[in-house]
Parts: C-alpha cells; sequence; structure tokens
C-alpha cells in the first residue's frame, strides 16, 4: 500500500472512531486509533501516515511525533472535505 492509499484509509478510520464536529471535520484521540484493532491491521506505521497527513494539510495535531501512552490524549483533527462549489452554465 502506497502512502496516498494509506491516507484515504486513515481519513476512513478517523471518520469511524471520531466525533463529528459543527464545522464538518472529526475529531478523535491518538490513544484511540492507535489502540483499535482494525487500525493496527491496516497502518504497518500509523505515526508516519499521521504525520503525512499532516504535512499534506488534511488532518492537525499538536507535536511532531506522537508516542503511544505519552499522547493518547492528543487530539487528531480531521479537517472538512471541502465541498466543490457549482459552476454557473453561460
Amino acid at each position: 500500500m502506497n502512502v496516498e492509499e494509506e491516507v484515504e484509509k486513515l481519513k476512513v478510520e478517523i471518520q469511524r472512531l471520531g466525533s463529528k464536529q459543527d464545522d464538518g471535520s472529526y475529531k478523535v484521540t491518538f490513544g484511540v486509533l492507535f489502540h483499535d484493532d482494525r487500525c493496527a491491521n491496516i497502518f504497518e506505521a500509523l505515526v508516519g501516515t499521521l504525520r503525512a497527513a499532516k504535512r499534506r494539510k488534511l488532518l492537525t495535531y499538536d507535536g511532531e511525533l506522537l508516542l503511544q501512552g505519552v499522547h493518547d490524549n492528543v487530539e487528531i483533527v480531521l479537517k472538512p472535505t471541502p465541498t466543490p462549489t457549482p459552476t454557473a452554465a453561460v
């Protein structure tokens, strides 16, 4: 699985495990993601996938490197997907 595929799967898992916010974003803690059996089976390197998604500005979290136990309560926020604006026919 390449990085793009992993990032897309990460978005799905954050939506599955997280809670939807009023602005359309999703919040989940690192601990919930890290300890989820399904995520453990999908992601060989969860922290690396999170960093790749953060670099692509798809999600945000405090800090650079998340460590199990120490950062279990760090909130990861998946930014809302922008809705395409319809173009007016001329």
